[in-house]
């Protein structure tokens, strides 16, 4: 299977390799560079599985017959913040999408609320979006706390500020490897490999078009 990744941004393109690689999918992850880029998208839902399925849309015209679209929406929900910036991670700094300023943004708003407050969990929806408009929904959550400052130089995003259960030191401090195994990304994208290697029936919640 062909697999477009309805998003531009270089990160999650790799991640997604990464973990269809590892996972022994016979499937091949392409960017939407390759067909000319990813279209603008408003992210405008309220949902991820919406904001997922609008990115998957936008790019299934470009691609190549019998290719299929995989959306990703994503994002960090804190239970101080009642499931906050969730859905509006990727703009919480402003519509302008910068990943610095939403970080810094999350540390400022969390400054002095104590541990026991300080809970958080990263979602993820991947959205899969066959040329027949077949659609098909695969979710993973990592749960964890908040930092009071960021810590570590790798990951991307609020990876800085996250440590998740189990673990003493930050996404962005674990590495790619110790990430690609427990990260909410990883959870969705072994719930669509199962999908992959079970197909008709699959494990994926399939949903309207």
């Amino acid at each position: 299977m062909k697999i477009y990744l309805a998003s531009g941004n270089a990160h999650k393109a790799a991640e997604l390799r990464t973990l269809a690689a590892e996972s022994g999918t016979a499937v091949s992850i392409h960017s939407a560079r390759e067909v000319g880029g990813m279209p603008a998208v408003e992210e405008d839902t309220g949902t991820f599985v919406g904001n997922a399925r609008k990115k998957a849309v936008a790019l299934l015209p470009l691609l190549p017959p019998g290719a299929w679209a995989l959306a990703d929406d994503s994002g960090v929900c804190v239970d101080a913040l009642d499931g906050g910036p969730g859905v509006e991670s990727a703009y919480f700094a402003g519509p302008q999408g910068d990943a610095r300023a939403n970080l810094l943004k999350l540390r400022d708003t969390m400054h002095g609320v104590p541990a026991e407050r300080r809970g958080a969990k990263f979602f993820c929806v991947l959205l899969l979006r066959g040329p027949g408009g077949e659609e098909f929904v695969f979710e993973g959550a990592c749960h964890g706390r908040l930092l009071d400052e960021p810590k570590g130089g790798a990951g991307f995003g609020y990876d800085p500020l996250f440590v998740p259960e189990g673990y003493t030191e930050s996404y962005a401090e674990l590495g790619d490897a110790v990430k690609n195994r427990i990260s909410h990304r990883a959870r969705a994208w072994a719930a669509l490999a199962a999908w992959l290697g079970s197909r008709p029936s699959g494990n994926g919640r399939p949903v309207e078009s």
